[in-house]
C-alpha cells in the first residue's frame, strides 16, 4: 500500500513542479508604476505600468482629460520614458525664464532625455520623439502594447531613476498670454512651445517584485484648474506641422522632448 502511495506520488509532484515553472517563465522580472503629477495648467490625469520581463515591457498609460483638439482633428500627445538625470518631475520654480510654462529644456536637467518613445504602434527609440502621428490622440487615450527594453531604460527603472513624461499643454488653461503659449517651441521652431511643454509626469517606482527606489516617485505639483479646449493655431501663427490630408508627423533625432 504504502509502495503504490509513493508511485502515485511522483507524477504528481512532477506535474506541480511544470506547473510552477510554467508560471513562474511568464511572470515579469519586475513592475513599475506611477500615477503621473499635472503640469503647466493641466487638468488632465494620467497612470502607467510597466511591466518588465527580460529585454521587452509591456506598457500600459491611461492618459484623460488632455487637450482634445487641434485644427478640427485630435489633439496629438507625444509621451517617454526620460532617464539618466535626478528622476525628479519639475515644480514652477523650475520656470527660469519667468513666462508662465516650464518649458522641456527647463526641466531636462530633473528628468533628464528620452530613453523609450512610448508611441501607439512601430518604433520606441528617441528618433520618434516629436513623431506625432505616433502620438496619443486626443483628450483620453490608452497606449497598452509590448515594447522592446533597451538597457539605458531598463538601468534607468531599476535605479528608480525613470520618468514618464506626457507633452502638449491646453491653451485654455495653461494660465499664459497667446503670444507666449504659440511662442517658438525649445524643441523645435516650427512647433509652439505649448505644444510640446510637459503636461504630466511622474517618477516610475518599483512595485510586486524588487526593491522600492530611493526617494519615491515625484509626480509634480497640480497647478491651477479648468477645461476646455482650444487650437493650437494661434498668435505668430505656429501650428503642429500638418501634413497632407492632415497627418501631423515631425521627427528629430536625439530629442529632450
Amino acid at each position: 500500500m504504502n509502495k503504490t502511495m509513493r508511485l502515485l506520488a511522483v507524477p504528481t509532484l512532477a506535474l506541480g513542479a511544470l506547473a510552477f515553472s510554467g508560471g513562474s517563465a511568464m511572470a515579469a522580472d519586475a513592475s513599475y508604476s506611477s500615477t503621473l503629477g499635472q503640469l503647466n495648467g493641466t487638468t488632465g490625469t494620467g497612470t502607467i505600468t510597466v511591466d518588465v520581463t527580460g529585454d521587452t515591457a509591456m506598457v500600459n498609460l491611461q492618459v484623460n482629460g488632455l487637450a482634445q483638439t487641434f485644427m478640427d482633428g485630435p489633439y496629438p500627445h507625444v509621451q517617454h520614458i526620460h532617464g539618466g538625470a535626478q528622476g525628479a518631475c519639475p515644480t514652477p520654480a523650475n520656470d527660469t525664464n519667468g513666462d508662465g510654462i516650464v518649458s522641456t529644456s527647463e526641466a531636462a536637467s530633473l528628468y533628464g532625455d528620452i530613453q523609450t518613445t512610448l508611441t501607439t504602434s512601430g518604433a520606441t527609440t528617441p528618433a520618434e520623439g516629436l513623431n506625432l502621428q505616433l502620438g496619443g490622440q486626443g483628450g483620453s487615450y490608452t497606449i497598452q502594447r509590448e515594447i522592446p527594453l533597451d538597457a539605458a531604460t531598463k538601468a534607468s527603472l531599476e535605479s528608480g531613476k525613470a520618468v514618464v513624461v506626457v507633452h502638449g499643454l491646453d491653451p485654455a488653461t495653461a494660465g499664459v498670454s497667446t503670444e507666449v503659449f504659440s511662442s517658438p517651441s525649445d524643441l523645435n521652431p516650427d512647433l509652439p512651445l505649448g505644444a510640446t511643454s510637459p503636461a504630466l509626469c511622474g517618477t516610475l517606482v518599483a512595485s510586486q517584485m524588487g526593491a522600492m527606489p530611493s526617494g519615491g516617485a515625484d509626480t509634480g505639483v497640480a497647478q491651477e484648474t479648468g477645461n476646455t479646449t482650444g487650437m493650437l493655431a494661434l498668435g505668430g501663427g505656429l501650428v503642429l506641422a500638418v501634413a497632407a490630408g492632415g497627418t501631423y508627423l515631425v521627427r528629430r533625432s536625439g530629442a529632450k522632448a
